[in-house]
């Protein structure tokens, strides 16, 4: 396994990631800054506010976006299984 093939896989892993991660982290983000808006707005200083919020959105995207999430991430392990007679040699 030359390293450039090692490169390539951890390359392939990293966007995976980042492609499945970003729905969760851009719903999180939008909800916190409509948060932080209203709290500015109204001068509320409280804390917790800002996080039950942003967790609720996280699950929403999960529960919306799980599907397509699972059909990447097998997508990239059955590639890695198929291919894998040939990583080892």
């Amino acid at each position: 396994m030359s390293s450039a093939l090692v490169i390539q896989i951890g390359q392939e892993a990293l966007m995976v990631v980042m492609i499945v991660a970003a729905p969760m982290l851009g719903l999180g983000l939008i909800v916190g800054l409509m948060v932080s808006v209203f709290q500015a707005t109204t001068s509320i200083q409280e804390q917790t506010l800002a996080f039950i919020p942003k967790i609720i959105a996280v699950f929403v995207a999960i529960l919306i976006f799980g599907p397509w999430m699972l059909q990447i991430m097998t997508q990239y392990v059955t590639g890695i299984l198929v291919n894998l007679p040939m990583y080892l040699s």
